[in-house]
């Protein structure tokens, strides 16, 4: 019997007002149970990092893609996203029959899918997805961080915490902030 190939996709990086959203597709192999699968959101730093090398290892197939600042402030941060989940399953080895999507849209491409509220919770490729998305988002956060220490980027990965948005105003915007995006476009004006 033919296996149907079902990749889970997810992105992460919608809220932040700097850097890419990263976007995974992963089709995990049956004979390959992967345990502590969850929302990256749920699972700590160290967890997640531990997962992302088992599921690199472990998955049939895995791709990343992605939307930069750029295309976010061109196009919006939904359909950046849902390009760069695109991208993601467009970047796969294999074409899969099927695509689990987290959240409520579909992408636009010729594959049978379904989009699934919650999904990283409820959907263990999801999940892989989610957590490799995040971990190669955050490292991008990390690098972010060594050429520009002054945002704090290591520590809220580009997320609007107090601390980002004073040093938005304390040094301003750089190449790597969404300029469509309130508190940044603020301090452009």
């Amino acid at each position: 019997m033919t296996q149907i190939l079902i990749a889970g996709v997810d992105e992460v990086g919608r809220g932040p007002l700097a850097g890419a959203v990263v976007a995974a597709a992963v089709i995990l192999n049956p004979q390959q149970w992967i345990e502590g699968l969850a929302d990256s959101k749920v699972l700590s730093e160290k967890k997640r990092n531990e997962l992302d090398l088992i599921i690199r290892q472990k998955a049939l197939y895995w791709s990343l893609g992605r939307a930069e600042v750029e295309e976010i402030d061109e196009i919006n941060i939904l359909q950046a996203s849902l390009l760069a989940m695109k991208r993601a399953v467009e970047g796969l080895k294999v074409c899969p029959q099927h695509l689990k999507i987290d959240g409520n849209k579909c992408i636009d491409m010729n594959i049978s899918m379904e989009a699934i509220v919650k999904g990283d919770s409820k959907a263990a490729s999801i999940s892989a997805a989610s957590i490799i998305a995040k971990v190669a988002r955050d490292k991008e956060m990390f690098e972010l961080d060594k050429l520009y220490p002054q945002y704090g980027f290591a520590q809220h990965k580009g997320y609007p915490t107090k601390a980002h948005r004073e040093a938005l105003l304390k040094y301003g915007a750089i190449c790597h902030h969404r300029r469509s995006f309130k508190p940044v476009r603020d301090v452009l004006l």
